[in-house]
């Protein structure tokens, strides 16, 4: 073997994930959801509540949900029960349910921030940016997940984003309700966001006695 190139025999590759947490994100558990909203409540964080329960109420991607704007959640000064968004990764429009305690958050906030119409729900502090940007959102996140004492890196924005659904799914094994509420053309996409394939298979066989 030539001297330049010395024998790497011997040597194993390290995989690129070793000792990495890969994969989905986990959902928040309704305790975890009150936890971390009782903190933001007691923090008076109101930006934060605001952002947290509409995050959770909404499902929307991290990249839809920074880019709301006022207006989209509020019209005549008044948060309506229902609001609809165009995703900016599909196109497609989705609807989802503001409930009462989001509803507060937002007026809340709106009030502190006095924001008026047409600007961005949730803006930046750095001049150059009109909202706050994924990777801040993403921050954002895990230091909720670490203030409410979990592991920051089992959570993540997605983990928002399924949380709702996954109690939904669960409650009811109602997929094609999942399906609307994410906004997944395909029922398949569903099945694979919410990773149930195996955990369904083996509750069902686990039912079955022979």
């Amino acid at each position: 073997m030539h001297p330049a190139f010395p024998s790497l025999v011997g040597f194993a590759k390290v995989p690129w994930n070793k000792d990495r947490l890969i994969g989905q994100k986990r959902p928040l558990k309704p305790k975890e959801v009150w936890a971390i909203r009782v903190r933001l409540q007691l923090e008076r964080r109101k930006r934060d509540l605001a952002l947290f329960n509409l995050a959770i109420d909404s499902k929307l991607r991290g990249c839809d949900l920074v880019r709301l704007r006022v207006n989209d959640v509020c019209a005549c000064g008044r948060v309506p029960d229902r609001a609809t968004v165009i995703q900016q990764k599909t196109g497609r429009p989705v609807q989802f349910e503001i409930t009462e305690q989001t509803r507060t958050a937002i007026d809340d906030w709106l009030a502190l921030s006095t924001l008026g119409e047409g600007p961005f729900l949730f803006p930046s502090r750095f001049r150059d940016r009109p909202h706050i940007s994924t990777r801040q959102y993403a921050r954002i996140v895990h230091r909720w997940i670490e203030r409410a004492g979990l592991d920051s890196s089992a959570y993540g924005t997605h983990s928002m984003r399924r949380t709702k659904v996954a109690q939904i799914y669960k409650r009811t094994g109602n997929l094609r309700a999942v399906q609307l509420l994410l906004g997944h053309s395909k029922l398949e996409s569903t099945v694979r966001y919410l990773g149930i394939e195996v955990d369904d298979a083996l509750t069902i066989s686990e039912q079955v006695e022979l």
